[in-house]
């Protein structure tokens, strides 16, 4: 479901001010408290606002160190277990299915690189995950961000 500059507008404000209210908005936007809220429910509906959640510092909860694991699954396997297996290790933030070299992509969190090599080996875990290979994150030059796709796909500039 395309959106418009309006919802750009709102989606830019609440990026920037999770915690504003939907009077506060409606005030900040200049329009009906109603209008606001008739928008949001839109962008929830059509799966365009998945959630409202905090964002967590994996850094301030004792995670500093960040890697991206790719593992090749056994060929055959449905990646079903494997997935139900990753579930369970705390320190897996995100999988995601891949092409090229290994077939899931995997970030994770570790208190310092002996850990990681903990975690790794709790991935491993799983007699369905015949290899991996680990790229460890030195720093992060741009953070997980959407808004430049927001405006993007409303077709405007920043509002």
């Amino acid at each position: 479901m395309p959106i418009d500059d309006f919802d750009a507008r709102l989606l830019t404000l609440l990026t920037e001010e999770p915690r504003i209210g939907v009077f506060e908005a409606s005030r900040r936007l200049g329009v009906a408290r109603g209008t606001v809220q008739a928008r949001l429910d839109k962008l929830q509906r059509s799966g365009t606002v998945v959630d409202f959640a905090p964002t967590v510092d994996t850094v301030a909860l004792g995670y500093p160190v960040m890697a991206f694991v790719t593992a090749e699954i056994a060929q055959g396997q449905r990646n079903t277990t494997v997935i139900d297996h990753l579930r369970r290790v705390p320190e897996v933030l995100e999988t995601h299915t891949i092409t090229g070299q290994g077939d899931l992509l995997i970030r994770v969190v570790a208190a310092s690189n002996a850990d990681l090599q903990r975690v790794i080996d709790e991935l491993v875990g799983d007699p369905n995950i015949v290899r991996t290979s680990t790229v460890v994150v030195l720093d992060t030059q741009m953070a997980y961000r959407t808004l430049p796709l927001v405006w993007a796909a409303a077709g405007v500039r920043r509002p």
